[in-house]
């Protein structure tokens, strides 16, 4: 991978149960939606691919997995499909504290890799907060029939990135999440930094 421009794949289109099945992408933190609040991290991006259902914002290509629904596997295999640059960012839809200089560290880090993934604070791979290389993720999909990102993922031996020492980007899976996403984007700083 080079340095190249990037397209970037969010995938937005869960069921989200631990929400209570709430339309996640489409609550707001902070004056924006979460997708709209990744879709900005993404901004560099040459061609944004939502895969979940269309919305009038961010602007973007959007498509569906076959079923819509079907899990993480089939929703990367619909938006790679989309993907025509040579790297590509893949990103999941609720991720409000992410930034592009998070992505374009990613960015760096996956020059002349199969990718790069962002790492929690207790070491574990976020999956869903990296960059890659679009032929390699093709070529691993080809032979995958499995359902795990991991498993698509792990095997492309990526460089982990720390996530920094504000845990990096806070995802929201559970009603918690947001109410904490919320108050650190109303400065609360009890709710970690902003």
């Amino acid at each position: 991978m080079g340095t190249e421009g990037f397209d970037a794949v969010i995938l937005a289109g869960g069921a989200a149960r631990r929400m209570g099945g709430a339309d996640k992408p489409g609550l707001r933190v902070g004056g924006a939606t979460l997708l709209e609040r990744v879709a900005a991290a993404a901004a560099g991006a040459a061609l944004l691919v939502v895969v979940g259902p269309e919305r009038p914002r961010p602007a973007a290509l959007y498509v569906r997995e076959d079923p819509p629904g079907a899990g993480p596997v089939p929703a990367l295999r619909a938006g790679i499909a989309e993907v025509t640059a040579p790297a590509f960012a893949l990103l999941a839809g609720d991720l409000p504290f992410l930034e592009p200089a998070r992505v374009a560290e990613l960015r760096r880090a996956a020059r002349g890799r199969a990718g790069a993934v962002l790492v929690d604070a207790e070491d574990r791979p976020q999956w869903l907060t990296g960059v890659w290389d679009t032929a390699a993720v093709r070529a691993a999909l080809a032979g995958y029939s499995g359902g795990s990102l991991r498993g698509v993922l792990a095997p492309l031996d990526p460089v982990r990135v720390a996530a920094g020492g504000d845990g990096g980007p806070l995802d929201c899976d559970t009603p918690e999440d947001l109410d904490r996403a919320r108050r650190r984007a109303a400065g609360d700083p009890a709710a970690g930094p902003r």
